[in-house]
């Protein structure tokens, strides 16, 4: 069998790959069931839907016929380094790295830092709908974690918070 949409095919493999280790992580918590689920629970079913999305892309790529057989592009890398970038400078705001002495920024400073690292990804670079941006999503997100759902975690610096 030919595989006809090379990108499809990829894709669809890393869904099918990814899927199955989200399940396969998830048996390590306890299931439960439909009327009481466990906290392993929606990760395992989780894991199983994408892993059935990835064997039927996979599959699609194999019968389907494409007109140049979808070849992979080149990497993109100026991308991938400024998204995972931004998620790993989210992490180290929220968290901060005590062992090393840096502290925590918060969640405010977190999502401003998230959101200029990630708009330097893209082709063009426009500060001001960057600044409205993080702004919009700042409040957001402090609306939707900090008053809505209670969570605890820092939401400012911890030298102006304490």
């Amino acid at each position: 069998m030919r595989i006809k949409s090379q990108k499809d095919f990829w894709a669809g493999l890393m869904f099918l790959v990814m899927g199955i280790a989200f399940a396969w992580g998830a048996t390590t918590y306890n299931i439960g069931e439909g009327a009481r689920m466990g906290p392993g629970y929606f990760p395992l079913v989780l894991g199983v839907l994408l892993a059935a999305i990835g064997a039927f892309v996979i599959f699609e790529a194999l019968v389907v016929e494409t007109e140049d057989g979808e070849p992979i592009g080149s990497w993109a890398w100026k991308p991938l380094v400024f998204i995972i970038g931004a998620n790993v400078m989210f992490g180290v705001c929220l968290g901060g790295l005590p062992k090393i002495g840096i502290p925590s920024l918060g969640l405010i400073v977190g999502i401003y830092f998230l959101t200029f690292i990630s708009a330097y990804a893209g082709e063009e670079f426009n500060w001001k709908e960057v600044v409205v941006l993080a702004t919009v999503l700042a409040i957001i997100s402090y609306l939707a974690f900090i008053v809505l759902l209670k969570l605890q975690f820092p939401v400012w610096p911890s030298f102006i918070g304490g």
